[in-house]
């Protein structure tokens, strides 16, 4: 606006221009009080306005929205009011055995079926490969290996071939190929003939050789064995078999020939094998004397019979055996002597080797000397006065906590006060149960309430029951050994979540497990105890480091050398035809 103007002069931002007329808007600045009084009549203006079509359409979609929530409302409270009348998910902690329960039962078996039946697929997909595979790529990679020259290999970047190499069109074979083959775990030994190169019917005749002195079969995987292939009999044929060398036992070397492997002429000419493989027997001498050793316990009993030589196997079945009998952790003193005898075999070509424990002891100082010894076919110990008697504590079943004693209690399903015959240890879904002394299986199975269980005859009229198991590891009619694993914690039967529910029974009446201090074993009487002591006896004259000493090599016999590039070299002065 404009001062001193005639108002019918006055022009707005809304009205069009008339001609000849400049059109000149000069706004004045509103103050902010009366700005704030202009506020409220500026939205009731904009309420009293007529609707955009957008706002129409919002409005008519909000309201439809609300219709359609108000029936899904509706219709989700009828829904839960018949699925509340059919009641299909009842507790099925609640009148077990009922039509309700057993109905129940149905919904969790169907929704279990439905649960598998959309198992997923453990289907491992297929990745692209890291690196593009091509003939170009693989003769790249070959180049850039590295391979023992002396073993026939033609790897590395001067023996990769390159683009100008030309290949022959034909060259001559060697007349004979020595290999040194392993039989892998899960093998066969026709298989491994076969993948080495030997014709279908040397196969046959060897394996028929071998089965003559041991049984294929038994062959322990990773054996290795010297084979030496001849001349192929016409182009694209398999190579025949000329000689196969292995160590087919301890005792005992095989050796399949071909007659005239070897074999020259006067003139220096070698002679063509010919005729069937023929076996070899190379019975090696073996020295069974028992390995004893004695020495202090020091600071560590474990770490004095490794430094003394004793095996780490044996040395904890020894700490193991022991355990049994005294308190290691407080009876046994730094000034103390352990005492320990293995099986041991020495072979005259060098190799030796450790078995089980046969005899372990130990000379407190003074106080009572520990001796036991292994006897009979189960293998268990015996004290030296014969008896098997197990004077430390029983074995705790799992590695948890007890959480609930022997005696009166009201059931956590069924409600009630009733007897719990048994101990409760707490232990997570899948932990081993452990056997707590040696015994037999007389029971393993589903037991009721019990859920899967496992019942162990220890003698004496003692007895143990474990329950509750998610899986079991022995079957009835076994013999277990104390701390061996003969299931696994679960929650079947009467539970209410993984734990395990451990019984003890004297004379078939159930007793506090954590009344019992040892289990007694059989004793031994008669010719039996006759022998255990003459046995013992025996085992207590060996001497000291006598099973370490050197046999004295018999005429014919050689040792096997330690160092891996020594066997090679022996072995190839062992092939047929070599000389030094």
């Amino acid at each position: 606006m404009t001062g001193g103007g005639d108002p019918d002069d006055l022009s707005f931002a809304g009205d069009p221009p008339s001609e000849g007329r400049a059109l000149a808007i000069i706004p004045e600045r509103i103050d902010p009080e009366t700005a704030r009084e202009l506020v409220p009549y500026l939205r009731n203006s904009r309420k009293l306005a007529p609707q955009t079509r957008v706002q129409q359409a919002r409005r008519a979609l909000t309201a439809k929205l609300g219709v359609w929530a108000h029936r899904y409302e509706a219709w989700r409270l009828d829904a839960s009011r018949w699925f509340d009348r059919i009641d299909l998910a009842p507790d099925l902690a609640e009148d077990i055995g009922s039509r309700r329960w057993l109905r129940g039962l149905g919904t969790m078996v169907g929704l279990g079926f439905v649960a598998l039946a959309f198992w997923p697929d453990l289907t491992p997909l297929e990745a692209r490969p890291a690196m593009p595979q091509s003939d170009d790529v693989q003769g790249e990679l070959r180049s850039q290996m590295i391979l023992p020259l002396a073993l026939g290999a033609d790897s590395g970047r001067r023996m990769g071939p390159t683009a100008a190499v030309i290949p022959l069109k034909s060259a001559p074979e060697r007349p004979q190929i020595a290999m040194v083959v392993t039989l892998a775990p899960g093998d066969s030994f026709a298989s491994m003939l076969r993948r080495a190169g030997v014709a279908q019917g040397d196969i046959e005749r060897a394996s028929a050789l071998v089965g003559q002195a041991v049984a294929v079969g038994d062959i322990a995987p990773g054996t290795q064995m010297d084979v030496l292939l001849g001349r192929r009999p016409a182009p694209g044929e398999p190579r025949p078999l000329d000689s196969l060398a292995f160590r087919a036992r301890f005792d005992l070397e095989l050796e399949l020939i071909r007659p005239g492997v070897g074999v020259v002429t006067a003139d220096g000419t070698p002679v063509a094998p010919s005729g069937p493989l023929a076996l070899k027997r190379n019975i090696i001498r073996v020295d069974e004397t028992p390995l004893r050793v004695r020495g202090p316990v020091g600071s560590s009993l474990y770490r004095s019979m490794r430094q003394a030589g004793v095996p780490a196997s044996a040395v904890q079945e020894y700490l193991k055996t022991l355990d049994a009998q005294i308190d290691m952790e407080r009876e046994v003193r730094a000034s103390d002597e352990f005492d320990i005898i293995i099986a041991y075999r020495r072979a005259a070509t060098g190799e030796r080797q450790a078995g089980q424990l046969l005899y372990a002891g130990i000379d407190r100082g003074g106080l009572s000397t520990t001796q036991l010894m292994r006897w009979g076919g189960e293998g268990r110990f015996y004290e030296a006065s014969g008896v098997g008697e197990q004077r430390r504590g029983l074995l705790a079943p799992v590695p948890g906590a007890i959480t609930s004693n022997f005696g009166m209690r009201r059931h956590p399903i069924l409600g009630y006060m009733r007897m719990h015959a048994g101990m409760d240890f707490k232990a997570s879904y899948g932990t081993p149960i452990v056997a707590v002394s040696d015994g037999r299986v007389s029971a393993a199975g589903r037991s009721g309430g019990c859920g899967i269980a496992v019942r162990l005859e220890h003698g004496g009229g003692l007895s143990t029951r474990y329950c509750h198991m998610s899986q079991m590891a022995v079957r009835a009619g076994m013999s277990v050994r104390r701390g061996q694993v003969i299931g696994y914690v679960g929650s079947t039967g009467l539970s209410t979540g993984p734990h395990l529910h451990y019984e003890m029974y004297r004379g078939g009446r159930a007793i506090n497990p954590a009344s019992v201090a040892f289990v007694s074993r059989a004793l031994l009487s008669g010719s039996e105890l006759i022998d255990f002591r003459r046995q013992l006896l025996r085992l207590k004259e060996i001497e000291v480091g006598a099973a370490l000493k050197e046999l004295a090599p018999a005429p014919g016999e050689v040792k096997e050398p330690n160092r891996e590039i020594e066997k090679i070299d022996t072995a190839s002065l062992r092939r047929p035809g070599a000389t030094l």
